[in-house]
């Protein structure tokens, strides 16, 4: 029950029933706040308790000072939870380790269950091993259960052990499409309330409902388990930047060059840490798929959210996709009695101001390893030329003159190109040659885009236009088509375009994330072979969100993300060295060049086909039964039982040792000395250098593992699928085939150098990361990780912290961090620390070979957080570095060891 000490509780009918809400106007200064923090001052009207959320919290909501820097801690409970199977099965791996606990400590393990509605959708595991033929998608799933039963039967049991938490099986959709198409609330009706739809997720790209107006972000999936133990998530009121759009996109421009336009825009005015929230009269023009869109690459900006407020598109949308009209209806009163609806004409108070008009963007792609280096489409083939430089050893010319190296690069560009045919026999006997820039992998693919009507019909309608003029892909080229859910299929089928795609080897692999993932799959032996002898810079190109190195394919080091109808063009064309805009991607039967700009279908032609083939029966019968599956989902044998029984021959789900030997009060933490540095790493490492999701490499430690318990090379599977057995986790961390650790320099990959191995550290052995890990682990000697800007950017990947801090790691010392790792960090236990700003490891002179100690962290035992600690080395370097525990709520957490320690204590004390 709310406190409401504002007298906020009202009653609000609609179509005959009555709910209870909590109005926003009964707070001073609530009508000038932007829509997200509206809902945020809903959230703490409802909750106010008196201790978690006080009349204070929900004053200095009200009083919010645009300017301002971010000081007041508030706490937000969201409505829901979603997860995805990657990040899902080691969030239930610890709700059923945290159930043993609290029975070992004599409570009761019923408490352990979700108080929120948690839902999980399997999208995750599909592996794109087969493509290009009519079977690929009936192939896919079924060795995709083969390889992943064990976890897909844990999931079953987690259904019926947990109350609130739902499962939708593999081969339906992905996630965020799942959730916007048929999930997501907007706004929640229960308990005999009515409140907005809050929800967090255990995927970054969960911001793709914040084109529905549903704030929530990304979180760890510690955080996740906690908000399902009705746990607050602790947060600063964020400072919001006011994105006006104005005007129309123009013909030959897709909802994928916009976001590609904005991604680059908010990385550069810097958005981390933000909400960032649309307004403008351009935003009437937006369709919902476009804002869903935007939205979803929220955590490419950098944005905590990325969101459009509610209004009549949002309920057209809804009725599209078969919401009941009593809750359409609920929507709309509830949006406009709070005003949460969209006033065009109403121009809230903003702490920051950007401006974009639509009619400004061109066709993009972006690349070759971040999502916000955005290219205009007509400078692609020379942007490849100059960035191909970095990825090549040593090539020759064009004109067969002798390579020049990576340095000489920018003056070459202009004139020529890394240059290396090999020759390639096709299993089908095809002759061809594959060279620097050979499209290898091209994939309609991911959350982003595939959930998109306009982009997945204009892409499907060029591959028409281009089969009808003769046109096909090139013969290296691996395509596929993963739908983010059933009824893109069905609108494909219902407008006869399917065949086209086939034709183009544009078959259905699967209804997941597949490429964007990591889960492209092997290329064919033979351009594999071809790509490695002559260690080819090959590149892919996907309608995803996600190009970081070493994460598409362990062959393919360079990767461009660009919309659906631009992965099909590519395809044709088979390379990015060639200009698409200016160049033809083939020739006919006729001999006559086909240029990309015959085959483009215009805006007229995409919206006939849209009003045509989709209707809103298409989503009712598609989300009719979700969670009940097909007869292999069916017919997984189901364990029973409050506790899971665990497996002690398991691959795939083990119990983590978390909990070993916790007391139900924590110890006093402290400071840290001695300690050796595990990587010392540059900027932009992402969380897929941490942790990543794709293949599992033959001789790695984890690899190792895998086969002394028995598993062959061919059902390594990938991280991702693995994440719920932590000893390959653990050795899985830092295991990037692209992590470039600059104390082991010449190498790539999870690789250090072991300081108890010598007793000069310059003498010191190359080694596993793992390994010098364990070695450090048995004398006692804590570690910790140099890194640099942006430090763990990337997808919200939990392990990227538990593997962190199960290697040994007490700290991680960086330039900058990206939001959802630090509080992930803080999660685990490990203390996050920001070199003063304008220095660096580097400027500092830190080699990675020091001793480190850092002191005054033992003042977080007395309720404080300091806002520095000394650090020093061995070798005379000292500084202050920052503290960046945030709120009182992060110390908690470091102070008790972590999350779900600190949960679980409070679970027992009460």
């Amino acid at each position: 029950m709310s406190a409401n000490s504002f007298g906020s509780r009202d009653t609000l009918s609609v179509g005959g029933e009555s709910y209870e809400i909590f109005r926003l106007d009964a707070v001073k200064g609530s009508g000038r706040l932007p829509y997200s923090l509206k809902v945020l001052l809903e959230n703490l009207l409802r909750t106010e308790d008196g201790a978690n959320v006080t009349a204070e919290h929900i004053r200095a909501l009200g009083e919010w000072d645009p300017k301002a820097k971010p000081s007041q801690e508030i706490q937000f409970t969201p409505a829901r939870v979603i997860m995805q199977d990657f990040t899902g099965v080691p969030c239930v791996v610890d709700l059923a380790t945290m159930r043993e606990a609290v029975k070992e400590m004599g409570g009761d393990t019923d408490k352990i269950n979700p108080l929120a509605p948690a839902e999980l959708v399997i999208d995750h595991s599909v592996v794109v091993d087969l493509f290009g033929r009519p079977d690929a998608f009936e192939r896919n799933v079924e060795i995709e259960y083969q390889r992943n039963g064990e976890r897909y039967k844990f999931l079953r049991w987690g259904q019926t052990a947990f109350d609130e938490f739902k499962v939708v099986p593999p081969g339906t959709g992905i996630v965020h499409q799942a959730n916007i198409e048929h999930l997501a609330r907007v706004t929640m009706n229960r308990n005999g309330q009515a409140y907005p739809d809050t929800c967090v997720g255990t995927d970054s790209h969960t911001t793709m409902q914040n084109g529905l107006g549903i704030l929530g972000w990304g979180v760890g999936g510690i955080e996740a388990e906690a908000a399902m133990l009705g746990q607050p998530i602790s947060m600063l009121i964020p400072r919001v930047v006011g994105f006006k759009l104005t005007g129309r996109l123009n013909p030959g421009t897709t909802a994928t060059d916009l976001v590609l336009t904005i991604t680059e825009m908010l990385r550069e005015h810097g958005v981390v840490g933000k909400f960032v929230e649309f307004y403008g009269e351009g935003v009437a023009s937006v369709p919902l798929a476009n804002r869903a869109t935007i939205g979803n690459m929220s955590p490419e900006f950098g944005s905590t959210a990325a969101i459009f407020p509610i209004d009549a598109e949002t309920i057209r949308y809804m009725r599209l996709t078969g919401r009941p009209e009593a809750q359409t209806a609920l929507v709309e009163a509830y949006a406009k009695e709070q005003g949460l609806w969209l006033d065009p004409a109403h121009e809230p108070e903003f702490s920051e101001y950007l401006e974009l008009d639509l009619g400004d963007v061109v066709p993009s792609i972006a690349g070759p390893k971040r999502p916000q280096d955005r290219i205009s489409l007509s400078k692609a083939k020379p942007t490849w030329r100059r960035d191909v430089q970095n990825f090549v050893q040593d090539a020759t010319d064009e004109a067969g003159e002798e390579s020049f190296p990576a340095s000489d690069a920018p003056a070459q560009a202009a004139n020529g190109r890394p240059h290396r045919p090999v020759k390639v026999t096709m299993a089908d006997g095809t002759e061809t040659e594959v060279d620097h820039g050979a499209v290898v992998i091209a994939a309609i693919t991911s959350c982003t885009n595939t959930s998109n009507p306009s982009v997945m019909l204009g892409a499907a309608l060029l591959a028409k236009k281009a089969v009808e003029r003769g046109l096909n892909r090139k013969p290296w080229v691996k395509t596929s088509l993963a739908p983010g859910s059933k009824v893109v299929t069905d609108y494909f089928e219902r407008s006869g375009l399917t065949p086209y795609l086939d034709k183009l080897g544009f078959n259905l692999v699967g209804y997941g994330c597949t490429t964007c993932i990591g889960n492209s799959g092997p290329l064919p032996e033979e351009i594999s072979k071809a790509v490695q002898d002559g260690d080819l810079a090959v590149t892919s190109v996907l309608s995803g969100n996600r190009n970081f190195e070493g994460r598409i394919n362990p062959d393919v080091k360079m990767n461009y993300l660009a919309s659906p109808p631009l992965v099909v063009a590519y395809a044709l064309a088979g390379s990015m060295d060639v200009d698409i805009t200016t160049e033809p991607l083939g020739t006919d039967s006729g001999g006559k060049p086909v240029y990309l700009s015959e085959i483009w279908p215009s805006p007229e032609e995409i919206q006939e086909v849209i009003d045509s083939a989709i209707a809103s029966d298409m989503y009712t019968s598609a989300y009719s039964d979700v969670f009940a599956g097909d007869d292999r989902w069916r017919s997984l044998p189901t364990p029973t039982g409050s506790t899971f029984e665990w497996e002690d021959a398991s691959t795939y789900v083990r119990k983590p040792p978390y909990f070993e030997g916790m007391g139900t009060v924590p110890e006093p933490v402290g400071d840290i000395s001695g300690a050796r540095v595990l990587a010392k790493l540059g900027d932009s490492v992402t969380t897929d250098h941490i942790s990543p999701a794709g293949a599992i490499k033959p001789g790695t430690p984890a690899a190792q593992y895998l086969e002394a318990n028995g598993v062959e090379r061919k059902d390594f599977n990938s991280y991702g699928s693995r994440r719920g057995n932590h000893e390959v986790m653990i050795r899985g961390t830092f295991a990037n085939i692209r992590l470039r650790n600059q104390i082991a320099p010449g190498t790539e990959g999870g690789y250090t150098r072991d300081f108890t191995q010598a007793e000069n550290a310059a003498d010191a052995p190359v080694t596993f990361i793992y390994d010098a890990a364990q070695n450090y682990a048995a004398q006692g000697t804590p570690l910790v990780v140099l890194g640099g800007k942006e430090y763990g950017s990337g997808s919200s990947r939990d392990w990227a912290a538990k593997g962190t801090r199960l290697l040994g790691v007490q700290s991680v010392i960086a330039e900058s961090f990206e939001r959802i790792h630090r509080s992930n960090l803080i999660g685990m236990g490990v203390l996050p620390l920001q070199f003063p700003e304008g220095q660096s490891a580097d400027s500092l002179g830190l080699t990675g070979e020091e001793s480190f100690s850092i002191s005054g962290v033992t003042e977080l035992n007395e309720g404080r957080i300091p806002a520095t600690v000394k650090v020093t080395t061995d070798t005379g370097v000292e500084f202050d570095a920052v503290v960046r525990i945030d709120t009182p709520g992060e110390a908690d957490y470091y102070r008790n060891g972590g999350i779900l320690q600190f949960v679980l204590r409070q679970l027992i004390a009460k």
